[in-house]
């Protein structure tokens, strides 16, 4: 069993009471279903980027972070991707989360209210201590890079 951290939710208006916070879909979900929070649909035209609301803020505890991922089912089925992806929610920021969504198909796709579009992620986050140096060690890489790995 996995530990369980609190993470609290906000609706911002009460007009979207009735559409649900977060939560997960079953007992092995990694990710929580959030979902789209407005009057009316958005059609999102292909190759086209909206920030679609949730109606919600969060307070997350300090040393973690809401990572934004794209739903499995909107992308093999509509090509319905998170632009940012993954996105991240800092802990300090208190503000509505939208979900920055992109059309990658060649249809229109229509998002209603109460959709779930996105998966949220509680993930721990962990801080570099950062220190300048004028030398790095050798390693067998060295500084090969864009696709240098697996070549003689």
């Amino acid at each position: 069993m996995s530990e369980e951290i609190t993470v609290k939710f906000k609706r911002i208006n009460k007009e979207f009471d009735h559409i649900p916070i977060p939560s997960y879909s079953t007992e092995g979900s990694a990710g929580m279903d959030v979902r789209a929070a407005m009057k009316i649909p958005i059609v999102l035209k292909p190759m086209e980027v909206e920030m679609v609301p949730t109606n919600l803020s969060v307070e997350i505890p300090e040393g973690y972070e809401i990572q934004v991922r794209p739903r499995s089912g909107l992308a093999a089925k509509h090509a319905i991707g998170v632009l940012n992806s993954p996105g991240t929610i800092d802990s300090d920021y208190r503000g509505e989360i939208k979900i920055i969504m992109i059309n990658f198909g060649k249809e229109d796709f229509t998002i209603k209210p109460g959709d779930r579009i996105a998966q949220l992620i509680l993930s721990k986050v962990y801080k570099a201590k950062l220190e300048e140096t004028d030398n790095l060690n050798d390693s067998k890489r060295g500084e090969g890079g864009f696709g240098h790995t697996g070549r003689e």
